[in-house]
């Protein structure tokens, strides 16, 4: 009998220390027990630290062509050289372009005589970094003019198309998350609202719900495009595409906050609220929203996808951002020419960044999905 007791006040220790613990930390308890969710957020993170910071990411200027160096294939990183002997700091070797005189096509010679070592935290090229303070600190360079070091080749302007993948990251990741935000704003509010009140102002909602899921998406973009003027910067056409992404989004959302609101209007702890005096402002924001707060995370996590990847067939199409402004999509513009694309394969690698994005924000929105109603499964 004594062991029973001794078991019975040890079990109930326990649940009063898990009782204890906050919502937050119940909350990271089970969103770090997913390794999906861990894997996903780091793939976010690496490529929101490279949208920040590209110019210090980037060996060369972003901005400035080089003819020259037009559709140069990527340059190989080594660590073994000629002989087989092995080199703890990594090198590339000199390589130039030359015409095939069987194909014409270009290719590249190597030059095996002198290795060009690769350098980390050096200094190059000067940039503003937010804009603000001017520096010239990069992560990695080579120690001579001599040779270039383009790790995804150059873009028919010779520009490096590493560092332009970084500076296109910052428009395509800010525009879908802008874009996102304000489209979950405003459907779960209203969706929120239209819930809880019902009779008129539903009706009213709803029909204009309606309305806005009904309009075609791309031949409105293509009406759009038409209608923009051509002397427009490329920041006012960002801006307009900030919030055309959100009118068309965020009614479906609307539609399912909807949904679940009319199933807890009418619950014990609404009522309650209720008899107590609670405000309207109060049950939907104290209340009701936080119970629907899982459902808008996820759908805010395949929206933000569901944007960049809408951004980068746009601007594929010629119809999104274009210069002096660069996005995933607009890089993507070159691969329209099957010769470019048959004999300059790493145009494509702006692919490799969209897959890795959608997927990160996927895995990283299941996670919080789960996390956010950690008592579901306990």
């Amino acid at each position: 009998m004594q062991e029973i007791y001794e078991d019975r006040i040890a079990a109930e220790d326990e649940d009063a220390e898990e009782s204890s613990d906050s919502y937050s930390e119940l909350v990271w308890q089970r969103f770090s027990r997913s390794k999906a969710a861990i894997v996903g957020g780091l793939m976010v993170v690496m490529l929101l630290v490279l949208a920040i910071f590209p110019e210090f990411f980037a060996p060369y200027d972003l901005y400035q062509t080089a003819l020259g160096d037009s559709y140069t294939p990527p340059t190989q990183i080594r660590f073994f050289d000629v002989d087989g002997n092995f080199k703890l700091r990594p090198f590339v070797y000199k390589q130039e372009l030359e015409i095939d005189p069987v194909t014409y096509q270009a290719r590249p010679k190597i030059d095996t005589e002198s290795p060009f070592h690769v350098r980390f935290f050096v200094r190059s090229w000067e940039y503003k970094l937010f804009g603000l303070i001017e520096t010239d600190f990069h992560l990695f360079g080579l120690e001579t003019d001599e040779v270039r070091l383009h790790l995804l080749g150059t873009d028919r302007f010779g520009r490096d198309l590493w560092g332009r993948i970084c500076l296109a990251g910052r428009v395509s990741l800010s525009l879908s998350i802008l874009a996102a935000m304000i489209a979950i704003v405003v459907g779960s509010s209203l969706g929120v609202i239209s819930g809880y009140y019902g009779g008129g102002i539903d009706n009213v909602i709803q029909r204009f719900v309606e309305v806005v899921m009904s309009f075609p998406e791309l031949p409105l973009w293509m009406a759009l495009a038409a209608v923009i003027p051509t002397t427009w910067s490329g920041e006012q056409k960002f801006l307009v595409m900030a919030f055309i992404f959100p009118f068309l989004r965020w009614a479906v959302l609307a539609r399912e906050v909807r949904g679940k609101v009319l199933s807890l209007r009418e619950t014990d702890f609404i009522l309650a609220a209720k008899e107590q005096g609670a405000g309207d402002f109060r049950i939907i924001f104290k209340h009701l929203y936080p119970n629907v707060l899982s459902h808008v995370i996820v759908i805010l996590t395949l929206m933000i996808p569901d944007i960049i990847l809408a951004e980068a067939f746009l601007s594929f199409l010629g119809i999104g951002i274009n210069e002096p402004l660069t996005s995933w999509g607009f890089l993507m513009k070159s691969a329209q020419s099957l010769e470019t694309l048959g004999q300059n394969t790493w145009i494509l690698t702006p692919v490799i960044f969209i897959v890795v994005a959608v997927l990160g924000l996927n895995f990283l929105g299941d996670g919080l999905r789960d996390a956010a109603d950690p008592y579901s499964n306990l």
